[in-house]
C-alpha cells in the first residue's frame, strides 16, 4: 500500500487518540467513551492491514553478479576505444590544490569543494555510476590533505553521497545553488586559507537545505544522440491515455537555441560537455574554459592561475605539435560520458517478464519511456551505425511530481516540483534513489511518487491495486534492469 496510506492512518489514530484525552477531564459520557474505543481499534487495524500490506512485496536489492556496465559502446571503431580508455583516465583523476599531494594527479581543488574527483563521487557499481551502498567516501574528504572540515550530519558512511542547495538567501530571495561540504582550510597546501563551512545546523532547521545525489552517467552519450524530434514525437505519443491519467509533461529547453536539455536531475544541462565543465567548477572547483571563474575568491585562498583546467600542450623541442593529450580535463570527461556503453539489463525470468508487461500496463512506461531512438550523427563514432535504439526508460521531460518530491528549487523552466523521468536503466544496481537519495528501498521510492500534485498519483493508484504478488514481479522486472 505504501507509506502514503500508512501515514494517513498513523495520523487519524493520534488526532482520535487526542480527542479522547481532552475530553477525559471534561467528563466524557461513556457512551462516548465506547465510539472512540470502537474508533480506536478500527483504525488500529487498519494499521495492521496497512503495515501487513506492505510487507506482501519487497525490493528485492540491489542485483547480484556482474556489474554489467562500465565499458565502452558496442561498436566503437580502434580509434575510439583508445580515447575511451584514455579520457576514463582522466575521469577517474584526484585534485588538489596544488596538484604533488599524495596520490593525485592534478591541481585545483576549491577553495570550496565537495569531492576530489569525478570518480570518487561516480563510483558504484564501477567508475560512472553513483553512491556505494556502504563507504560514503565523502566522509573522508572532509579531512582529506590535512582539511579541518567537520562532516555534516547528512553524511553518513551508510548514506549517499550528497550535494547541498539552499532554497532561499538570507534577503528571503531565491537562492538554489549549490552550497559546498567541505573548505580547503587546513590542507597543507592551501596555508593561509582560513574559511568556515556553511552553516548547515541551521540551514536543516529552517528547512532551507535540500540534497541531491549523483547521477550515472552509463549510456549518456546515447542520450545525448536522441534528436529533439524524437523526444517530441514520444511526448505527444499516447496523449489521450497519459493525459486521463493526469500525465502532461513537458521539456525543459536552453534558454539562448531553444533546444531540448536532458541532463541533470531537472534536465537542467543541454549537453555532456557543459555538465562536465559545469560539475568541475561546483563539485570540485576547478575553473575551466566554460566556468572560468572562482565560486568562492577570498583572499589567501586562491593559489592558482585561471583557467586551471586548460589545454594541456605536450610538444617535442622546436614543435608546436600538442600530442594526443591536448584537450583539457573536461573534454575528456565529456568523451568518456559519451563514449560510455549503457547497462545490460540481468537475465530474464518468467517474474520479470510479467513485470515488464505490469509495468507498462499500470502507466509507468508513459513517462518511464523504454524505448527511444538516435539521429544520425552517431554515424561519425561508430562503424556505420545509424538511427540506434537505446533502452533508457526515461522520456528526459519534466513532470510535475507533488508536494512529498518537492524541493522548491527552480532550474531552467524546471520549477520546484518539476523533474526530469530518472532514467531506470542501471536501477537494478543503484543503492539510493530520488534526487536527495532519501530511501534505498524501491517500493518506498514508487510511494513518495504519490502525493498532492503528483502527475503520477493515478498510476501510483493502479499499482497500489494490484495483488502482492504482481507488485513483485514489477519490483523484481525493475531490479533486473
Amino acid at each position: 500500500m505504501g507509506n502514503y496510506y500508512v501515514d494517513y492512518v498513523i495520523s487519524a489514530c493520534v488526532a482520535v487518540v487526542g480527542v479522547g484525552l481532552v475530553n477525559k477531564g471534561g467528563g466524557m459520557k461513556p457512551l462516548n467513551r465506547f465510539v472512540l474505543a470502537v474508533t480506536v481499534m478500527v483504525l488500529l487495524a487498519l494499521l495492521s492491514l496497512a503495515i501487513v500490506g506492505q510487507g506482501g512485496s519487497v525490493d528485492p536489492g540491489i542485483r547480484s553478479g556482474p556489474a554489467g556496465v562500465g565499458g565502452p559502446r558496442v561498436g566503437l571503431s580502434s580509434d575510439y576505444q583508445i580515447l575511451f580508455t584514455q579520457s576514463q583516465v582522466r575521469f577517474e583523476g584526484v585534485n588538489s590544490v596544488s596538484g604533488v599531494q599524495p596520490g593525485v594527479t592534478d591541481s585545483g581543488l576549491g577553495p570550496r569543494f565537495n569531492g576530489l574527483g569525478c570518480a570518487a563521487c561516480h563510483v558504484a557499481p564501477t567508475v560512472g555510476g553513483g553512491s556505494p551502498l556502504t563507504g560514503n567516501p565523502q566522509i573522508g574528504f572532509a579531512s582529506a590533505f590535512g582539511a579541518t572540515n567537520v562532516v555534516p550530519s547528512f553524511i553518513t558512511d551508510n548514506g549517499p553521497i550528497r550535494e547541498a542547495r539552499f532554497i532561499r538567501n538570507p534577503d528571503g530571495s531565491p537562492d538554489g545553488g549549490v552550497h559546498d561540504l567541505f573548505t580547503i582550510t587546513g590542507m597543507t597546501d592551501a596555508v593561509g586559507c582560513n574559511i568556515a563551512q556553511p552553516d548547515f545546523a541551521e540551514a536543516l532547521e529552517h528547512r532551507n537545505v535540500i540534497f541531491r545525489i549523483p547521477i550515472s552517467i552509463f549510456g549518456d552519450g546515447l542520450v545525448e544522440e536522441v534528436t529533439d524530434s524524437n523526444l517530441l514525437a514520444n511526448l505527444a505519443a499516447n496523449a489521450r491515455q497519459k493525459h486521463e491519467l493526469g500525465i502532461f509533461g513537458r521539456p525543459n529547453r536552453n534558454g539562448n537555441d531553444g533546444t531540448i536539455s536532458r541532463f541533470g536531475w531537472k534536465a537542467q544541462n543541454q549537453s555532456l560537455l557543459l555538465f562536465a565543465g559545469e560539475a568541475y567548477n561546483v563539485e570540485q572547483g576547478v575553473t575551466n574554459f566554460l566556468f572560468p571563474n572562482e565560486r568562492d575568491d577570498t583572499p589567501g585562498c586562491l593559489f592558482n592561475p585561471l583557467h586551471e583546467d586548460s589545454m594541456k600542450f605536450e610538444t617535442e623541442p622546436g614543435s608546436l605539435s600538442p600530442t594526443s593529450d591536448f584537450n583539457a580535463d573536461i573534454d575528456n570527461f565529456a568523451v568518456f560520458m559519451e563514449l560510455t556503453a549503457p547497462p545490460t539489463p540481468g537475465p530474464s525470468t518468467p517474474s520479470t517478464t510479467n513485470g515488464g508487461a505490469l509495468f507498462s500496463q499500470v502507466g509507468c512506461a508513459f513517462c518511464h519511456t523504454p524505448t527511444l531512438t538516435t539521429g544520425k550523427q552517431v554515424v561519425s563514432l561508430l562503424s556505420g551505425l545509424t538511427n540506434e535504439t537505446l533502452n533508457p526508460f526515461s522520456d528526459f521531460m519534466l513532470h510535475h511530481m507533488g508536494e512529498r518530491l518537492e524541493d522548491g528549487v527552480a532550474q531552467g523552466v524546471a520549477t520546484g516540483d518539476e523533474f526530469r523521468t530518472a532514467p531506470l536503466w542501471g536501477i537494478g544496481q543503484r543503492a539510493f534513489f530520488l534526487h536527495d537519495g532519501r530511501t534505498s528501498d524501491i517500493l518506498e521510492a514508487i510511494a513518495q511518487h504519490r502525493s498532492h500534485g503528483s502527475e503520477a498519483n493515478k498510476v501510483i493508484e493502479r499499482f497500489n491495486a494490484l495483488p502482492d504478488k504482481q507488485k513483485q514481479d514489477i519490483l523484481n522486472f525493475l531490479r533486473s534492469l
